[in-house]
């Protein structure tokens, strides 16, 4: 019931700010960039909201139960992305006058289809960053309500197709400006009290990590999932009011099982991986796979995560909302402050975690530790109260992101690839939606936090190269644009393929194939540059590198593009781009 109380809130508020976008909805700019009239805190505010996705506010702290302090290094590399955003993209990609990723890429290079598969990369970045966050929203409210994993997907999926359906990227600025507050204030009054109350014992186990061989108290574990366990000497569960002994060796545990373990017990370990507190759990270092190359593993999520950010098509369309280049570089600078506030607090509850819920790892649900902690600590109505604030915050997170994800799926169906108006906008909202929640259904054996990753890695080999050298290197072709992008889109998915697949290969090229980003990237850098040196740039290059760089003391001659192709036509647009080039470049000189 409390759970319940605090959720209902959260989605109310969410509906009622997308009926009040409806006033503002004339236009396409309208629904996808608010008008470009989003002052600059208020935007950071709802970048940092739609940037604290389930991956931030669950997420690190899963993982860290799961896999030690180096998880810290993740929202390093979040935060840090928006430090190179702030140097080399923010500002020109505001100036370009586009709505879209995809509208970049043709009003710079003048390809149609470089946009169409432009919009196609959206998807796929869109798709492996929603269906984590659809599936974490199931899996939190089954953990603390007991609902059915369906029930928090499907709510998810309804309130954000409405409230984006109803109010465009207006009422997903406000929303995600209001949820960024309400995350911030529950994330940090609940680790402070969690603190307090855990006790000085706790808090001394939590820095001195130890690794997690037995159960202190009787403790239910609930495996939604299928899971196969090693299980050594000396492991109990209690059946019928009785206890039982389970045989060591290999343990195969059917999904929808409830395995209650004795006091006492010894713990049972996942097949392939290591205890919470075992050995090197405290060492600053990722280790991807347990391959061994700790090292390795944390430059390769490094490169993926700040790179990953600076291509996030998501975040980029957040800097086309801004009155212009100067609010975009401001509104970069008060997000890393604001993302900063919030990480110093994940590494709380993931050292608590460690102590107070080792368990859930067994059964695949580190995930939801944040929201588990708390009734460990006070299983009394105190205990659930924070329970379930925690929970509203959760889901604020993740309707917050989603707003972001769903709108520039949106955009890529019905603005790139198939243009049309306002209602089939709002109609591919509300069809987009439906099918994330298809695939959200069976994605609960998923590692939310793997999706998200890979997301970020798919966004760092394609759009970070075409972002980078669109704006500062005038010799683009759109050819290169295409090659390079295509090989970027390849490479990082053909080496999650074959991470998968889990290939006889050493160590290092394990890592390599998990998190392909250290060669991805550069593959994708090197594609373009080659196969535009072999090609010419569009006449209009130069005219295009001066306006990106530029202030806006006159209007931007992208912008001028993008009203004359909504004038005559996209047909019509090709044939007469060069007399607006030359319309432009006169302007220039002059």
């Amino acid at each position: 019931m409390i759970v319940a109380l605090a959720v209902a809130p959260v989605l109310l508020i969410t509906l009622a700010i997308g009926l009040r976008g409806v006033a503002a909805m004339r236009t396409t700019s309208d629904f996808l960039v608010a008008s470009r009239r989003v002052s600059p805190l208020l935007n950071s505010a709802a970048v940092s909201g739609e940037y604290l996705s389930a991956a931030s506010f669950l997420g690190v702290a899963g993982l860290m139960v799961r896999d030690g302090v180096g998880a810290l290094w993740y929202p390093v590399g979040f935060t840090a992305g928006y430090i190179a955003m702030l140097a080399l993209v923010a500002a020109p990609m505001r100036r370009s006058g586009a709505l879209t990723v995809p509208d970049f890429a043709e009003a710079r290079l003048g390809s149609a289809g470089l946009r169409r598969l432009a919009a196609v990369v959206v998807l796929v970045v869109g798709v492996l960053y929603l269906v984590p966050q659809f599936r974490t929203a199931g899996l939190v409210l089954s953990v603390v309500s007991g609902t059915p994993y369906w029930v928090g997907v499907l709510l998810a999926g309804i309130a954000v197709s409405v409230t984006l359906a109803l109010g465009g990227m207006r009422a997903a600025t406000y929303v995600q400006a209001f949820q960024f507050a309400l995350k911030l204030a529950l994330f940090i009054v609940p680790a402070l009290w969690l603190l307090a109350q855990a006790g000085p014992d706790v808090r001394q186990e939590a820095l001195h990590p130890a690794e997690f061989t037995h159960f202190d108290t009787e403790t239910a574990v609930s495996f939604r999932v299928p899971a196969t366990l090693e299980v050594p000497e000396g492991v109990r569960v209690v059946e019928d009011g009785g206890t039982r002994l389970v045989s060591p060796g290999e343990w195969h545990v059917a999904g929808g099982t409830r395995i209650v373990f004795e006091a006492g017990s010894a713990a049972p370990v996942p097949e392939g991986q290591s205890a919470p507190g075992s050995a090197g759990w405290e060492r600053p270092l990722l280790d991807l796979g347990d391959t061994g190359h700790p090292l390795l593993a944390t430059w390769a999520v490094l490169v993926a995560t700040m790179l990953g950010t600076m291509g996030l098509p998501h975040i980029i369309m957040r800097f086309h909302t801004s009155p212009d280049g100067r609010a975009a570089r401001r509104t970069a600078a008060l997000t890393v402050a604001l993302l900063g506030v919030f990480y110093v607090f994940p590494g709380i509850y993931g050292m608590l975690g460690r102590v107070l819920v080792p368990h859930l790892y067994l059964s695949g649900a580190s995930d939801s530790a944040v929201v588990a902690l708390p009734a460990q600590v006070d299983p009394g109505p105190l205990g659930g109260v924070f329970t379930g604030l925690l929970t509203a915050g959760a889901f604020a997170a993740f309707l917050a992101t989603s707003l972001g994800l769903l709108l520039v799926v949106s955009g890529a169906i019905s603005h790139d690839l198939v243009p049309g108006g306002l209602r089939q906008l709002r109609v591919a909202v509300v069809g987009a939606a439906a099918v994330v929640v298809l695939l959200a259904l069976p994605a609960l054996s998923f590692d939310a936090s793997t999706l998200v990753t890979w997301g970020f890695t798919v966004a760092a080999s394609t759009f970070c190269p075409l972002l980078v050298l669109g704006i500062w290197w005038s010799r683009l072709t759109a050819a290169g644009a295409v090659a390079g992008i295509a090989v970027g889109l390849l490479a990082s998915c053909g080496g999650f393929a074959l991470g998968i697949a889990e290939p006889p290969v050493p160590g290092w090229v394990t890592v390599l194939l998990i998190q392909p980003a250290p060669w991805s990237v550069p593959l994708a850098f090197a594609t373009m540059v080659v196969v535009s040196l072999f090609g010419r740039p569009p006449p209009w290059a130069t005219a295009a590198m001066l306006r990106l760089h530029l202030h806006e003391h006159r209007r931007s001659p992208f912008a001028e593009r993008s009203s004359l192709a909504r004038d005559l036509g996209h047909s019509s647009w090709s044939a007469r781009r060069s007399s607006a080039v030359r319309r432009i470049t006169r302007r220039l000189v002059r």
